[in-house]
């Protein structure tokens, strides 16, 4: 099997894309990384920084006079006065966790406000609480790993709040970077399970799948969790084997993506190749629902149309792929772009 770990200008692309570059990204980081050792450093940047809001997880959106869905970023102030409308103590801000900083080194937190009544604190915030899957889907690009990002720090807090070792409470810092037992004095750090996600070709088509989880008409990309001690590689070759009964020759990385279900995934992107004269797909039904080969004709006609103009005409089995902000959607382009991929 060849592997083909060069990073291509899809990489470089995508650097660019995750704000990673450009003018004051390291002095952005240190800070961050001030904030995430000082408890004194992070409440001094909270009074003066901003918060998304959540309720059960779920991400507070403002619809726009021309109906667009945009990611509020409330001022710590504001989200302090509402607490006191609420009747709670505007303390409870504290309880924020530090997801990111704007390009102008202001700390930007996120707090769950689950215990609260939803619908007043919708009222008070101008905005609607939208489920995080429907959100990917409304929100635009730049917004959706903020608020991905956001509820994953909360949901990790919200279920690690105990040590494995010794069973009692674990205690945050400030920020939210960590937890520590007192009790053993492990540190315990916010993790994500690391799945590869392959997009498979024979040089002519592409292989995509669907769980019967996914919205009707939606195929995506082959994906699995990685096993213990395996290597991407080795991933690859074996998810696609046991899911769809075929063999990789060839591998080449993509790119890398956060996707914050099932709970918090580190997403490892990768195109492969398969033998053109072994193509007979055989589904575990275990694992999904169906796949199929899509031909770049079907791919390029099904990039090019939304979705709800589909429903629209009336077809009665549209296909449709992820929204543009998950990586299984890159893939897919990617494919579609670039002939090399396709040889």
């Amino acid at each position: 099997m060849r592997i083909l770990l060069r990073v291509s200008r899809n990489r470089k692309w995508a650097l660019s894309r995750s704000g990673s570059s450009g003018p004051g990204y390291v002095e952005r980081m240190r800070f961050l990384n001030r904030l995430k050792e000082s408890d004194e450093a992070c409440l001094s940047a909270l009074r003066s920084g901003s918060v998304f809001l959540y309720h059960n997880l779920a991400p507070l959106l403002q619809q726009t006079d021309r109906g667009v869905f945009r990611l509020p970023l409330l001022h710590t102030e504001d989200v302090e006065r509402v607490l006191e409308q609420m009747g709670k103590n505007k303390d409870l801000v504290r309880e924020s966790v530090l997801v990111t900083c704007s390009e102008d080194n202001q700390a930007q937190f996120s707090l769950d406000l689950g215990e609260l009544d939803q619908s007043a604190l919708e009222e008070l915030c101008k905005g609607t609480f939208v489920d995080l899957r429907k959100a990917f889907f409304i929100l635009r690009g730049e917004e959706a790993p903020l608020v991905a990002r956001g509820q994953a720090l909360l949901r990790w807090h919200q279920t690690n709040g105990f040590c494995s070792a010794s069973g009692q409470p674990s205690t945050r810092n400030q920020s939210g970077s960590q937890r520590v037992c007192h009790s053993t004095g492990i540190t315990y750090y916010p993790k994500m399970s690391p799945v590869a996600i392959v997009l498979v070709s024979d040089g002519k088509r592409c292989l995509l799948g669907r769980q019967a989880s996914f919205p009707p008409g939606m195929y995506s990309a082959l994906a699995g969790f990685c096993d213990m001690g395996e290597t991407l590689e080795e991933t690859v070759r074996r998810e696609i084997a046991e899911e769809v009964g075929l063999e990789v020759e060839s591998i080449r990385y993509s790119g890398s993506q956060h996707w914050p279900f099932p709970q918090s995934s580190f997403m490892v992107a990768c195109h492969a190749t398969i033998n053109p004269q072994h193509t007979q797909v055989s589904v575990d039904e275990a694992e999904l629902e169906d796949a199929r080969w899509f031909s770049l004709e079907e791919v390029d006609a099904t990039l090019k149309v939304k979705r709800s103009q589909r429903i629209a005409k009336g077809d009665p089995a549209p296909f449709w792929f992820p929204p543009k902000y998950a990586i299984a959607n890159q893939l897919i382009r990617e494919w579609a772009a670039c002939p090399q991929l396709r040889s």
